[in-house]
């Protein structure tokens, strides 16, 4: 029996639920779980549906079909197979801890994607990439080059067929026309101090401070640096007892939950862009996704 999943996007209205539920049962389909948000304030309408397709139904048969169904509605709908990995490829500069979390969580399946490519503008992690069985690329990005850098870059994706692009503190700011280019398919994090604590040191900038909490915030990526829909945040107390050291480790360590939160709800097709922020859809009522991750 397959399992799928179908995402809707529409401008709300009367019988939305209804006319995607009645189609499902109609084509053979149980629904094994549904998560839905009609937006007050934007007049626009999400949904997810997993389901059970008892009579083998094939995905391009029921996109086909659902069509004229979505078409009357204004929908904007995909269908999803739930067994299929999404193709990711993960980019990283010289903090390592998102990277090694990020293929931690893929080794032991709490992440399931097929990564494709990491791509670096350094060679620090070439050897633990290569151990992993996963193609490394080294691009090197220079003010002069940036251009062909990212060209370089958007080449990695188009010959792998990457469905997103994981910034796992890949530091260097990409263009306006990649952002665009990608929108939607790139996922980056940082600590939660911006715009506060700029620059260099940031830990050691809010230590100095005396702040209570640190924390990390996962968002869509787009041109305006650090803006976009957010999609995951955490944060953790802090006291006067602890160094500058302890506020980095901390860091650290919700940067990466942080990251592969957001990671996991995109690619289970849980998260969608709604403006400037994001509706995220948990695995289950009272349950984020992040619960099943261990």
């Amino acid at each position: 029996m397959s399992n799928y999943s179908l995402t809707v996007q529409a401008t709300s209205t009367r019988g939305i639920v209804a006319t995607i539920t009645t189609f499902l049962a109609d084509n053979g389909c149980n629904i094994t779980d549904s998560a839905q948000f009609d937006d007050m304030e934007t007049g626009r309408f999400f949904m997810r549906v997993s389901f059970d397709s008892e009579t083998g139904a094939e995905l391009d048969a029921l996109s086909d079909a659902f069509g004229e169904v979505a078409e009357g509605l204004g929908m904007t709908f995909a269908f999803h197979d739930n067994s299929r990995k999404m193709k990711v490829i993960i980019m990283v500069s010289r903090f390592g801890h998102c990277l090694n979390d990020l293929l931690y969580r893929w080794r032991i399946g709490a992440l399931p994607i097929d990564i494709v490519a990491v791509i670096s503008n350094h060679m620090d992690y070439q050897k633990v990439v290569v151990n992993h069985d996963i193609p490394f690329h080294f691009i090197k990005v220079t003010k002069a080059n940036k251009p062909q850098a990212e060209a370089q870059i958007m080449n990695v994706v188009e010959d792998t067929g990457a469905e997103l692009i994981v910034l796992a503190r890949y530091m260097q700011v990409l263009s306006d026309d990649m952002c665009q280019k990608m929108s939607g398919r790139i996922i980056n994090i940082h600590h939660s101090f911006l715009p506060s604590f700029k620059g260099a040191n940031p830990y050691k900038q809010a230590h100095e401070r005396g702040v209570k909490l640190i924390g990390a915030t996962s968002h869509y990526v787009t041109a305006d640096l650090d803006e976009g829909p957010i999609i995951e945040q955490e944060t953790v107390r802090v006291t006067h007892a602890q160094s500058a050291l302890d506020y980095v480790s901390l860091g650290r360590d919700v940067e990466s939950q942080v990251l592969a939160r957001a990671v996991h709800a995109h690619i289970h097709n849980r998260a969608f862009v709604n403006g400037n922020k994001t509706v995220v859809f948990p695995t289950s009522p009272g349950g984020y996704a992040s619960e099943k991750m261990g």
